[in-house]
């Protein structure tokens, strides 16, 4: 009997402590999380990410640091995370830096599914521009003035998923417009001043200093809502346009195999949601060209997906994965 007793209350303590362990979502981050970005330093993403980084790292107790690795076409910052296998290195980037990968490569390095959400953190805005010189006022006036001139005007656009937005749109229209690549966008930029450029598909913070000097105008909206800074400014959908759409999220992403948990990456959507409640983090965001919009892994794995279908959609207006 006495022996039951012992074997009974030594399994009561072993519960009980199971139960006092804190799980790994609540221990975490025991070290330097990393942060890695496929873009260089000073664009909005990397501003974004940055600040993020600074909160958090106050907020977690241990360092948040970014790591830029540009190149590739995102591919270098996506294969240095899934390399990694590690639950204290993540992506941050914007999804078309890799949603578009099997719609734009000829052949995939990666498993998509080995890229798992964590967490969304913003939408990049994106506008569709041209030059102040150009005799139009409004996308529906660009439109008539390609379709009456073809093979005249020229479009360029600042990623790889937004080539395949634009050319997609122009193919079902049945639009003859140029393609010019760029190894950057401030060479698209200037060109696009000088009325080199009739059409240029960017994020608003590539264009405003010259959108706001009156060197640019602005047509659309491409992101899905209206953005409060650009009140007047309507979005594609709103005019007529809705092929045209395409919102520049932004987040966190982890590779599979990490050891990241289902809760783990609840509790870090949900510290990236309280960062950006501050409305200090939230005004420096929206001053980068960023729509704050926080969101869980599930939300944010819901507008990826559907962000791969529309492009997915287009490949099929296309025909084929095209040589841009």
């Amino acid at each position: 009997m006495q022996k039951f007793v012992r074997c009974a209350a030594a399994a009561f303590l072993c519960v009980l402590s199971l139960h006092a362990a804190p799980s790994l979502a609540q221990t975490w981050p025991q070290r330097t999380v990393r942060f890695v970005l496929p873009l260089g330093p000073g664009s909005g993403v990397d501003i974004g990410a940055r600040l993020l980084a600074e909160r958090l790292t106050a907020l977690w107790g241990q360092p948040a640091v970014v790591e830029n690795r540009p190149g590739g076409d995102g591919l270098v910052a996506v294969n240095a995370v899934l390399s990694a296998r590690d639950d204290h290195t993540l992506l941050f980037s914007p999804a078309g830096s890799f949603v578009g990968h099997p719609y734009l490569l000829e052949k995939m390095t990666y498993d998509p599914r080995d890229l798992v959400p964590v967490a969304r953190v913003s939408n990049t805005v994106v506008v569709i521009a041209v030059p102040a010189s150009l005799k139009v006022g409004s996308l529906k006036e660009l439109v008539a003035m390609a379709r009456a001139q073809p093979g005249k005007l020229n479009w360029t656009t600042a990623t790889g998923v937004t080539d395949l937005v634009i050319a997609g749109y122009l193919k079902g229209a049945g639009l003859d417009m140029v393609k010019v690549a760029y190894r950057d966008p401030v060479s698209a930029l200037n060109d696009l001043i000088e009325g080199r450029i009739h059409l240029y598909s960017a994020a608003y913070a590539i264009v405003r200093a010259q959108a706001q000097a009156g060197r640019v105008k602005l047509l659309a909206l491409q992101t899905r809502g209206r953005v409060p800074a650009l009140s007047e400014l309507q979005t594609v959908a709103e005019l007529g346009f809705s092929d045209l759409n395409f919102d520049g999220l932004v987040g966190l992403v982890a590779a599979r195999g990490s050891g990241i948990t289902d809760a783990l990456r609840e509790r870090i959507a949900a510290d990236v949601s309280a960062v950006v409640a501050d409305p200090v983090v939230a005004g420096r965001l929206t001053a980068t060209g960023q729509l704050v919009s926080p969101g869980t892994p599930a939300e944010f794995g819901a507008a990826i997906d559907e962000q791969a279908g529309h492009l997915a959609a287009i490949i099929k207006v296309l025909g084929a994965k095209p040589a841009l």
